[in-house]
């Protein structure tokens, strides 16, 4: 393969994903050959992508055969690995977050690969789960290889503040945590970040770097996320109010039989994850302030929370609203 195909060709990982399936259709439509790895990757939608190749492995596993995969696929121009544990079970986290993409970056250096692109988050800033230690623990490893990277960590997705549509368009309540107003985030759409998480593979200024990015500002509270759903639903606000600590508390009730049980200590860093997203913004945190910062947090794009909101609503499939685990 001479060098200006090799400069076209893309490995994938992620792309079931709610961003790695936008990132390939981004990817498609830049006009790159792309090479899709991971498991379950016999959704129909990827059959409507040309130019896309495909091979269903476990990159979990401690065993992967990197010889064999090099026969596959003997060199690339990037890596973009858009890999998340769903739930942020404990050993699923470090399973994805750090095992997958450490057999992916192994893969990268085996084949000398250019670049490796990492979709990570903006929550591992103040780390206290597994999944941003795991999350963390890779980024170390990626920083220490002699490949150029690009570590993008997004805010909220549109996706992670649609699991209340259903309750509102039902009638119900929309549940904030504590005031609502102690956490705020700039949301993006899947559509602008995937075309910022490929605007690495080209622009020099996005080379070895940590990029935080969120969506068209400024900052909104979960208060604010209620203001603009009851709006485009046309329906008059109604909003239930629930002390965070329940989840600390519960988790706390938990934690002695954890010990016996791995489905305990799973749930019980649910309880930890759902906690930390009811008191933590998902915004840039300014250090020298103690704080964090919708001043300092970089926007990108041009999609907007309120658009999204009024699509989703329009939505005749009760059971399709683009989200894959909601708390209420």
């Amino acid at each position: 393969m001479d060098k200006l195909k090799e400069h076209k060709v893309i490995i994938l990982s992620g792309a079931t994903g709610y961003v790695g399936f936008q990132v390939l259709v981004e990817l498609v439509k830049r006009g790159y050959k792309v090479f899709c790895v991971g498991r379950n990757l016999e959704d129909k939608r990827f059959l409507q992508q040309s130019g896309v190749n495909f091979f269903d492995l476990d990159l979990t596993s401690g065993n992967l055969k990197l010889d064999e995969l090099k026969k596959k696929i003997p060199n690339a121009f990037a890596v973009i690995s858009c890999l998340g544990s769903r739930k942020g079970e404990i050993k699923d986290s470090w399973n994805i977050e750090y095992t997958a993409n450490k057999n992916l970056l192994n893969f990268a250096q085996k084949i000398k690969c250019n670049k490796f692109i990492l979709l990570s988050a903006i929550c591992v800033q103040k780390p206290r789960l597994c999944f941003q230690k795991a999350k963390l623990a890779f980024e170390k490893e990626l920083k220490a290889s002699n490949l150029e990277y690009s570590i993008v960590r997004p805010t909220a997705y549109f996706k992670s503040l649609a699991g209340q549509i259903k309750n509102v368009k039902d009638g119900k309540s929309f549940v904030v945590f504590d005031s609502g107003l102690n956490t705020a985030c700039k949301p993006i759409s899947r559509e602008d970040l995937a075309v910022f998480i490929c605007n690495c593979l080209t622009t020099q200024e996005m080379q070895c770097k940590v990029l935080p990015i969120g969506g068209p500002g400024p900052a909104i509270t979960p208060l604010d996320q209620a203001r603009i759903l009851f709006e485009k639903a046309q329906l008059p606000t109604r909003i239930t109010k629930i002390p965070s600590f329940l989840f600390l508390l519960f988790s706390y009730f938990l934690t002695p039989f954890c010990i016996f049980s791995n489905k305990l200590a799973d749930y019980r860093e649910f309880l930890r994850i759902a906690h930390y997203y009811a008191t933590e913004s998902m915004l840039v945190w300014n250090s020298e302030e103690n704080k964090y910062s919708d001043r300092d947090t970089p926007e990108f794009g041009q999609d907007l929370l309120d658009n999204f909101y009024e699509h989703t609503l329009r939505k005749t499939d009760k059971n399709d609203y683009g989200v894959d685990t909601k708390l209420f």
